[in-house]
Formats: C-alpha cells, sequence, structure tokens
C-alpha cells in the first residue's frame, strides 16, 4: 500500500497500515517541519487507506430509516467510520466521535492523540455499556449518517453549570457526521427529528445542542449542527460561550 505526501507529492509505500504510519512519519520528520504530534501523522496515514467509502454526491436518495445503535449494529456503526464518516478527510478520521466523552476544552490541542484503534474500541465499549447512545440513518439499506445523542452526563465536553437541569435528564446533540454522498439531504434534520421524538422514552426532560457561533460554512463548522435548524425546532438559546451556543428544547 502507499500514499502521496499531501505537501511534496513523495510516494510512501508500506507493508501494511501499521508500517504505512511509520515510514510516513519518518518521511515527515525528514522531509518537513510539521508542527503535528507523531500518532496524529501515523493516523492520517493510515486513514488513507481505511477511508474507502464513495466520495461524490448523490443527487437524489430513497427514503431514509433512523435506528439506534444497539449491540446489533454496531458493526454497522464501525464499518461506517471505518470506511465511509470522513471520506476526503483522513485528518479527522481518528475520532470516532469518542472526543466528546473524554476531551476537556482547555486540553484539546495538547499531547500526542491516541491511535485511531483505541478510539474505535473505546468508543465500541461505550455504545456496548450504554455510556454514549445515539443513531444512525440508513439509506438503501448503507449507513449514511450518524448523530451522537447521549446524556449530557455522559459528555465532559458539555458538562452544564450548576442551575441547568441534571445532565442526566438532557440529551446533548454533540456531533452529527453525514457520509459525502449523503450530505445536503436532509439527514441531520432527520436524525435530530428522531432524538427529539425518542427523548422522553430515555427519561430525559430537555433536549440540548451546541452549534459553532459565527460562520457556519462547510463541514469543519456545522458538525454540531447548524442553528437554524435548532431554531425550526423550537430550541432557545440559554447560553453563548466562546466557542459556540447551548441551545435547549423541552420534551
Amino acid at each position: 500500500m502507499h500514499l502521496n505526501c499531501f505537501e511534496c507529492g513523495a510516494r510512501v509505500e508500506g507493508d501494511d497500515l501499521a508500517d504505512l504510519g511509520d515510514r510516513f512519519l519518518a518521511h515527515a520528520r525528514h522531509s518537513h517541519e510539521w508542527p503535528y504530534p507523531d500518532q496524529g501523522i501515523r493516523n492520517y496515514a493510515e486513514a488513507t487507506q481505511r477511508l474507502t467509502g464513495p466520495s461524490d454526491r448523490l443527487s437524489a436518495l430513497g427514503e431514509p430509516t433512523i435506528h439506534p445503535v444497539t449491540e446489533d449494529r454496531l458493526d454497522d456503526w464501525a464499518a461506517f467510520f471505518d470506511h465511509d464518516a470522513f471520506v476526503g478527510k483522513p485528518e479527522w478520521a481518528a475520532c470516532y466521535c469518542l472526543e466528546p466523552h473524554v476531551a476537556v476544552p482547555e486540553t484539546l490541542d495538547e499531547g500526542d492523540p491516541p491511535p485511531w484503534r483505541h478510539n474505535r474500541e473505546a468508543m465500541l465499549q461505550r455504545l456496548r455499556d450504554g455510556d454514549s447512545f445515539g443513531y444512525l440513518a440508513y439509506v438503501d439499506g448503507r449507513a449514511a449518517g450518524w448523530v451522537n445523542a447521549s446524556l449530557r452526563s455522559d459528555y465532559t465536553l458539555h458538562p452544564g453549570e450548576d442551575e441547568d437541569p441534571p445532565g442526566s435528564q438532557v440529551v446533548g446533540i454533540s456531533c452529527f457526521i453525514i457520509a459525502p454522498p449523503y450530505r445536503r439531504h436532509g439527514l441531520a434534520a432527520a436524525l435530530l427529528d428522531r432524538v427529539l421524538a425518542d427523548a422522553s422514552e430515555r427519561g430525559a426532560g430537555w433536549v440540548e445542542a451546541y452549534p459553532f457561533t459565527g460562520d457556519t460554512e462547510g463541514d469543519a463548522s456545522s458538525f454540531r449542527g447548524l442553528r437554524q435548524m435548532y431554531d425550526e425546532r423550537g430550541f432557545e438559546p440559554v447560553r453563548t460561550r466562546a466557542r459556540d451556543t447551548v441551545m435547549r428544547r423541552a420534551v
């Protein structure tokens, strides 16, 4: 297997994923002065080989179906993140949506990130144990989108303040991921509607969202959901923070 360096175009070859990661790291340190941590560079190299899903946007979709990620759908969830979710963005592909559960804002840019396999297995275990919860959107039988709709008490990035409702009674929308062929067809809205419909059955009295403040053009700034989508569904802003707005509605 091989990849071409995104900066200089050099071809880097490896016998397997781990070997390719090591060789791309050696190339990076020899030929470039990148600020990226070692494991981040390895994760990027390996993601270029894992992301095998299609990238062209479909002009029309069949009717989507939405399902909670229960034990019988973990293989679909893993395959979605392994191959489809971050096509075109290998630099994001190591997350596996674990970050909102384990990171804190002041440490996001510190140190070396974990290997992607660690994040993958850790998130799968959280889903098995009920420490994370979300939904997959399917189109023509293929997983096309995901929303992390865990309880706020299961996040570290969105812990809430003392005056808020208890985190165990609030569903928090931390992330939408839609694979490239299915974007701009309303899948995020369909996922959000399912979260709202199910929230009370999960014992929650509120659903909370955290859209970024300011420019929301492009995937990098809209993965928490666009402010307009929440406005249209009756969410009210309750707090403005440095990077985002906390929005909430009762269910």
